[in-house]
């Protein structure tokens, strides 16, 4: 959520803050907010397709800071869109935005676009670092407002709307959070992160001063993500505003028109008297409905970071299976997941891709098509995004993805399963129940890959190699040999990394691998040569990405039968995988990198040749 203008107001002024010292406290973080945050922080290159490695190391970092000040995180993460899926045309506007930075990044134009897998390595990290987090049935933030307020603890989050909840020990806005630079602290009272918080009181005391009851309806007026009143227009035309002018000037013309007022109710009906007649009561309705998004949630989060419980009355109503609900707020399925289930409808975020050819998402199509079946196998109602209203017709879902340089929806058809996995047993109460082997089977099946092909290849490494597999028989146009082997290179580069980076000190590191490491390192630091952008290329390991997130989407669907690849490790490195395939076009020697190693060596073999069997 976000209202509009709201930040850069606050920020613009700079008056509205308070210091804080953050330490010897819980913390409430917004997920999605840190995680964004810390992407375009980390990041150097947009283009590329991301570089997780870094990305992680910056979680890592973010985290460590906080123990040094004795601050417990608790880490609230957005779930899917929800029933209602009342965020559905902001949604549809993030996504062309996003596509619009995505071209601009394809012609080197500056911006700034989330890798693909972002959130998975964030939800990753959380994991191996121990951080406590729950990812929620639908929209965090009344959750977040719910479980800060219960806590009496501050809010961390870099969303506008935490402005308008009346939090008890307020807002910290994450531009303001000093985590590169703790303090050292005098006396007993030690380390401390330097932070503002956003003081309400200020804030309201600047107009006029303003109840602060009035602050929800003040975002609901001005526009937020749920609600962009078109009505309301004429109110705007027909009161004249009272602001200082410049670019908030309508923002602060609201706030003082509406500190007149001494609560919310005699505000709307001063309101609705500027409307048509026949409009006032949908109007009251609808203002009031979306007050109530800024009222925090009763779900008791708290609850599930004691005993791993998570219940709230929209997943009850969706009537899903336990295990899934558990599985979602434990975040072992993705958002991508529930919205599939519950709204039949999916969005496909893309990438710096070549936008004259079909989005890279395709490749991936026949993988969704099997979580989709497996997610809708025996359900009846197949109307929801389906234009046909045939109950024996397999359900369809609504994709929203590009087509060339917009955005487009498209309706595909849930895969049926192979025979073989067609018994009751394969329905979504019943997975769980399914004997392990099985699931694997119908996870290999659906990549064309046969066990015996990966057997000899180490367990995490066997899922990123299945679905290199797959993207080789998938791709159009045809992988060629470069891209091939720049890619597997990557990854022995993340494997030899994860080696030598093990900080168990029981771990005897081989000295072959410490030498081929530092070779490997002194390579990276060389300048490079050619320094092309190739867009083919690109668009090749875009399309890897997207088939490795929809068969780690499955896999997880599949209650892991496969073990989960660590994108932390430097699985997937852009600057990398393109500066190696640069390089392999002009000096093929590149692929001895690591000779200094036999290990490297022989898991590099062993993956060209299964790939290339």
């Amino acid at each position: 959520m976000g209202i509009q203008g709201l930040t850069g107001f606050v920020e613009e002024r700079g008056s509205f803050f308070t210091e804080l010292r953050v330490r010897d406290t819980k913390l409430v973080i917004d997920g999605s907010s840190l995680y964004h945050r810390l992407c375009f922080a980390s990041a150097a290159d947009f283009r590329r397709g991301g570089d997780y490695g870094p990305f992680a190391a910056a979680v890592g970092e973010f985290f460590g800071s906080l123990r040094a000040c004795r601050v417990a995180p608790f880490v609230v993460l957005d779930g899917g869109r929800g029933a209602s899926d009342r965020k559905l045309p902001t949604l549809k506007g993030r996504a062309a935005e996003r596509l619009r930075a995505a071209h601009g990044l394809s012609r080197g134009e500056g911006g700034c676009l989330v890798p693909l897998l972002t959130r998975e390595a964030f939800v990753q990290a959380l994991g191996r670092l121990g951080v406590p987090f729950v990812q929620c049935f639908a929209e965090a933030d009344r959750e977040i407002a719910g479980l800060a307020n219960r806590w009496g603890c501050p809010v961390l989050s870099l969303d506008s709307d935490f402005c308008v909840f009346d939090l008890s020990a307020g807002y910290c806005p994450l531009s303001h959070f000093q985590w590169r630079s703790v303090c050292p602290g005098e006396g007993e009272r030690g380390s401390y992160v330097p932070a503002r918080c956003f003081s309400v009181e200020k804030f309201c005391r600047h107009f006029s001063p303003l109840n602060k009851s009035l602050l929800p309806l003040f975002a609901v007026m001005n526009g937020n993500d749920y609600i962009d009143l078109a009505a309301l227009e004429v109110f705007f035309s027909k009161v004249r505003l009272a602001g200082s002018g410049g670019k908030h000037a309508r923002l602060q013309g609201l706030l003082r028109w509406l500190s007149q007022f001494a609560e919310p109710t005699e505000a709307v009906d001063s309101l609705l008297k500027y409307l048509k007649k026949h409009q006032r009561e949908e109007i009251r309705e609808l203002l009031w409905a979306s007050v109530e998004d800024y009222t925090p949630s009763d779900v008791n989060l708290e609850d599930f970071f004691q005993n791993g419980k998570y219940e709230c009355e929209a997943a009850r109503k969706a009537d899903l299976p336990p295990w899934v609900i558990d599985a979602l707020a434990k975040g072992k399925l993705a958002p991508f997941i529930s919205d599939a289930l519950i709204l039949r409808s999916t969005f496909l975020h893309v990438q710096v891709e070549n936008m004259q050819r079909p989005s890279a998402h395709s490749t991936a199509l026949p993988i969704r098509q099997v979580i989709y079946g497996l997610l809708l196998k025996g359900s009846q109602n197949t109307e929801a995004a389906s234009p046909s209203k045939q109950t024996n017709e397999l359900p369809v879902v609504c994709e929203f993805d590009r087509l060339q340089k917009t955005l487009k929806k498209t309706f595909v058809q849930a895969s049926s399963l192979p025979t073989d996995f067609c018994d009751d047993n394969f329905i979504l109460d019943k997975l769980i129940e399914v004997p392990m082997s099985c699931r694997q089977m119908l996870w290999l099946d659906t990549l064309g890959v046969k066990m015996s092909f990966i057997e000899s290849i180490p367990s995490h490494l066997q899922l990123p190699v299945a679905v290199t597999c797959y993207w080789i028989c998938s791709s159009e146009p045809k992988v060629n040999l470069h891209q091939l082997k720049a890619l597997l290179l990557m990854i022995v580069s993340g494997e030899l990394h994860r080696i030598t980076n093990d900080p168990d000190p029981t771990v005897v590191h081989a000295e072959d691998d410490t030498i081929a490491y530092n070779e490997f390192l002194k390579w990276k630091e060389k300048k490079l040569q050619n320094k092309d952008f190739d867009l083919d290329a690109a668009h090749s390991f875009c399309q890897w990405q997207c088939c490795l997130q929809m068969g780690l989407y499955l896999n997880q669907l599949l209650c892991t039968p496969l073990a989960e690849p660590d994108l932390a490790s430097r699985l997937y490195s852009g600057t990398l995988v393109h500066r190696l395939y640069q390089e392999l076009k002009s000096a093929p020697s590149v692929e001895n990198l690591f000779s200094s190693s036999p290990k490297m060596t022989q898991l590099y073999q062993v993956l060209l040749n299964t790939v290339a069997s």
